[in-house]
């Protein structure tokens, strides 16, 4: 039986897809319905990972096989996102089966697009082109603590089809970053990031309502972002400043690692 993948999973599936598709260096394949995606450069489950497996059909033992066949040539470690309407139930025992551990999970957040949201910073934050995609890939390099051989990876961002990039600006340095992507009335807002020595000057929050307004313009209706569970010990800085930007936890959405 097929489906139709929920807008929630869709529109953030289609981004990276599209990131994937033009980043140097990447792999990308499909597994019914599901992207899979390999940046063996760089060694983060993040962006070396399995995105809607289970949501247009059930996933079968067959499509694991495959995944894994589009993974060993690569020697990296792999993360399966496993939204919570993904079939069969007991997907989640067939990756334990095969030895896949539970990862750090993502929340899912959603809001309506037409909601305002004030924010105050003294950054200057701007639309960029692909003229400044090595701005945006500086912030994001920095953020994450990613190898600076993903510059030329995260610069084609601005370039790509229906990617909007926002940098916020401190005089002239690049200071924080987020792109926002708008699948008919959705809106997928990520990479939201911030360099070290920016932080706590409002830039998240400035570009949170630049990419609303952007989105809004566009014809979105709702938007949809993610990050990294609330949980003790780890930083909340990015879950609250979503949560400061009218978002509202829709779903937690468990990763699987790969076995070594």
């Amino acid at each position: 039986m097929t489906g139709r993948i929920p807008p929630a999973e869709q529109v953030e599936l289609e981004a990276y897809r599209r990131f994937f598709a033009a980043a140097p260096g990447a792999h990308t394949a499909e597994v019914a319905g599901a992207a899979l995606l390999a940046l063996p450069g760089i060694a983060s489950t993040m962006l070396n990972r399995v995105s809607g497996l289970g949501l247009q059909e059930p996933a079968t033992d067959e499509q694991l096989d495959e995944i894994a066949a589009f993974f060993e040539p690569f020697g990296v470690e792999y993360a399966i996102a496993i939204a919570p309407q993904a079939q069969p139930a007991e997907l989640t025992g067939l990756l334990a089966e095969r030895g896949f551990a539970s990862g750090y999970a993502w929340t899912k957040f959603t809001r309506a697009a037409d909601e305002a949201s004030a924010s105050i910073t003294d950054l200057r934050v701007e639309l960029v082109g692909p003229e400044r995609g090595e701005d945006f890939a500086l912030v994001v390099l920095e953020a994450y603590d990613l190898p600076s051989a993903g510059a030329a990876l995260l610069a084609v961002a601005p370039e790509l089809e229906g990617y909007s990039c926002f940098v916020a600006y401190a005089d002239d340095e690049p200071a924080a970053a987020g792109a926002l992507l708008v699948l008919g009335e959705t809106g997928w807002l990520g990479f939201g990031s911030t360099r070290p020595g920016f932080r706590r000057r409002g830039g998240q929050r400035a570009l949170f309502s630049a990419r609303a307004r952007r989105a809004v313009e566009l014809g979105a209706r709702t938007l949809f972002t993610e990050t990294g569970e609330l949980l003790p010990g780890r930083p909340g800085n990015s879950y609250r400043n979503i949560l400061h930007a009218g978002f509202r936890p829709a779903y937690v959405r468990p990763n699987f690692l790969s076995p070594a």
